[in-house]
C-alpha cells in the first residue's frame, strides 16, 4: 500500500510550508516602505533644488537691476546732452554740471531729487545695529530715506531716483519694482566724494540687492 505511506509525508510537507508563505507579506510591505521613503526623500531633493536655483536666478535679476540703476546714476551726473532728454520726467540740468553744481540746497541730508549731503563725522558716527545717525541708504526700517518713489508724478520729491527720471532710461522688464539710485555727496571740505548706492529688486519683491560705488568729482 504505497499510496497510504506518501500521504502522510505529503501532508506534513504542506503544513510546513504554510509559515514560509506568511512571511511574505512582511517582506514586500518593508521593501515598499523603503521605496516610498526612497521616492520622497528624492522629491524633496528636487524640490528644494529647484527652489534654490529659482532664488539664485532672482538674484541675478536683482542685481542686473541695481547695476542699470547705477549706470543711470552715472548718466544722471554727466548728462551727454544740454537740457532734459526727450522722453525723461524731469530736468535734472538746473543741478549740473559737476563738480561746479555741488552746492548747499542742491545737496542736502534730506535726499532732495535723490541727491543727499553728509559729513564723514556723521558718518563715522552712524550705528546701523540702534539705527542711530542712520544713512540714507539703509532700509527704512532703520531711518533710511529711499521713500516710496516708484511711479512718481512729480518731482519735487525726497528719496531715491527710479530708473530714468532724469534720463529716459526705459525701465527694467520683469522686476516686481524698479531699480533706484541716490547720490549722496561726502563733503570733505576740499576733497568731495560721491557715493552712488543703488537697489534693484527681482521677480519677487523680498529679492533686493544693494550695490555701491564711490565717484571724486573731476578737478577736485
Amino acid at each position: 500500500m504505497p499510496s497510504r505511506s506518501q500521504s502522510p509525508i505529503g501532508t506534513r510537507q504542506r503544513r510546513s510550508a504554510k509559515p514560509l508563505l506568511g512571511i511574505a507579506l512582511p517582506i514586500v510591505l518593508m521593501f515598499l516602505l523603503v521605496i516610498t521613503i526612497a521616492a520622497a526623500f528624492g522629491i524633496r531633493r528636487a524640490t528644494l533644488g529647484e527652489g534654490i536655483t529659482r532664488n539664485q536666478l532672482d538674484y541675478e535679476v536683482a542685481r542686473q537691476a541695481a547695476e542699470a540703476a547705477l549706470r543711470d546714476a552715472e548718466r544722471d551726473m554727466f548728462p551727454k546732452v544740454a537740457g532734459q532728454p526727450a522722453g525723461a520726467l524731469c530736468d535734472r540740468s538746473p543741478d549740473r554740471p559737476l563738480p561746479t553744481m555741488l552746492l548747499p540746497g542742491l545737496w542736502e541730508p534730506d535726499c532732495r531729487k535723490g541727491q543727499c549731503r553728509n559729513t564723514p563725522d556723521y558718518l563715522a558716527t552712524s550705528v546701523y545695529a540702534t539705527g542711530a545717525n542712520p544713512q540714507p541708504w539703509w532700509p527704512a526700517t532703520k531711518g533710511g530715506l529711499w521713500g516710496d518713489n516708484e511711479g512718481l508724478a512729480v518731482c519735487d520729491f525726497t528719496g531715491g531716483v527710479p530708473i530714468g527720471t532724469f534720463t529716459d532710461t526705459p525701465d527694467v522688464i520683469g522686476v516686481a519694482r524698479q531699480p533706484e539710485y541716490m547720490l549722496e555727496l561726502i563733503d570733505r571740505a576740499a576733497d568731495p566724494l560721491i557715493r552712488i548706492t543703488a537697489r534693484g529688486f527681482g521677480a519677487d519683491i523680498n529679492t533686493e540687492v544693494v550695490l555701491q560705488t564711490y565717484f571724486k568729482p573731476p578737478g577736485k
